[in-house]
């Protein structure tokens, strides 16, 4: 493929409800829509999921503005890319920033599977024709507002229930769920909240039969990890730490953790999250898709990797609605019976509804 056209458009939604975690609040989601473009006119779509602040990682909506116009938009404008996996090898001299990466990487995976003529899923070698689905739930004001939520969604089907935590509002809150809601499946997920001399407050948690907690220590560790993973019987599962195959190699052969969350955004794109995928596979480690409040383009690209077999948890790809009055594609993602069917039309099989994107498209830009 040839791409003659590449579109930025800085998009910002509101959300349903505010989004609170250990690191802060959020109200509405801004991202970098990408729209690549062949030369007969075909379109393919990337979205950003950093955020506005370095609090999840280090990137943010301007440093994916800045990598991407000045860095790797020149590398493959105007430049013929025979599949999509190519984009490792072009991006790889761009040290991190793999939020940027993804975001190009994933428009040039949807142009290529629409030229194709298949799905996004089966452009990366997906096997399923469904995916089941949990529901991400941050922080409340207090533990009423938390069950009355969890209520809600277990209502709806998800067939998991992750809860944010922090210090101070953990274990009285995940005693609360399981006296309301009996053995139904679980998590937490702390952000990197706590340290090793909270170990023996976090080993209480161990009493409530988790599917996991993620992320408990540092953004950046698989050390201390190990450590609380050795004192712990509930699984570690971790996010923030794995950005390359490289990185779960590590992590595993340490016993830092016993399940990894892929987020595409955080690991460079779909083909990087396909080699994760692959490797955990082969070890017989269960992974599943992490989400970042995605509109229904990013949350496309969610459902395409997550249909890959390895992929045997739930994840946070749930439904349009859970965060949006309105989604800038058509049909909105919905959930049926805790499922997610995936689309089989060419890409990432849903259209742009243009006047929603336009209604929410705070500035575009073009380069030809």
């Amino acid at each position: 493929m040839n791409i003659s056209r590449i579109v930025l458009r800085h998009v910002a939604m509101p959300l349903k409800s505010p989004f609170v975690t250990s690191f802060g609040t959020t109200t509405d989601k801004e991202f970098l829509l990408v729209e690549a473009y062949d030369e007969q006119g075909l379109v393919g779509y990337g979205e950003t999921t950093s955020m506005t602040g370095p609090y999840y990682n280090e990137e943010t909506l301007k440093s994916n503005h800045h990598i991407l116009r000045d860095f790797l938009i020149p590398l493959v404008l105007h430049k013929t890319i025979q599949h999509p996996d190519e984009c490792m090898e072009l991006f790889h001299p761009i040290k991190r920033n793999n939020m940027a990466k993804a975001a190009l990487e994933g428009a040039i995976w949807d142009l290529y599977a629409k030229q194709q003529n298949v799905s996004l899923s089966r452009a990366i070698n997906g096997e399923k024709s469904r995916i089941p689905v949990g529901v991400s739930i941050g922080i409340q004001p207090d533990i009423t507002a938390m069950l009355k939520q969890v209520e809600q969604f277990v209502a709806q089907g998800y067939q998991r229930m992750k809860v944010k935590i922090k210090p101070g509002a953990d274990i009285d809150v995940m005693a609360a769920i399981r006296r309301e809601f009996g053995d139904i499946p679980l998590m937490a997920d702390a952000n990197s909240a706590y340290t090793l001399a909270d170990i023996d407050h976090l080993k209480q948690l161990d009493e409530f039969n988790l599917m996991m907690i993620e992320q408990p220590l540092g953004h950046d560790d698989i050390i201390d990890h190990a450590t609380l993973q050795r004192e712990m019987t509930t699984p570690i599962c971790l996010d923030e730490s794995i950005h390359t195959v490289d990185d779960a190699r590590k992590a595993l052969d340490l016993g830092s953790c016993r399940i990894i969350n892929i987020k595409v955004g955080r690991v460079g794109g779909l083909s990087h999250s396909r080699a994760i995928h692959d490797y955990c596979h082969d070890r017989g480690i269960p992974v599943w898709c992490g989400g970042m409040l995605e509109s229904g383009v990013g949350r496309a690209h969610n459902i395409a990797i997550t249909s890959l077999p390895g992929f045997t948890l739930p994840g946070d790809t749930s439904g349009s609605d859970r965060y949006f009055d309105q989604d800038i594609i058509e049909p909105a993602v919905t959930v049926q019976d805790g499922f997610i069917e995936i689309p089989t039309t060419p890409g990432i099989g849903y259209n742009l509804n243009h006047k929603r994107l336009d209604a929410v498209t705070l500035f575009s830009e073009t380069y030809k």
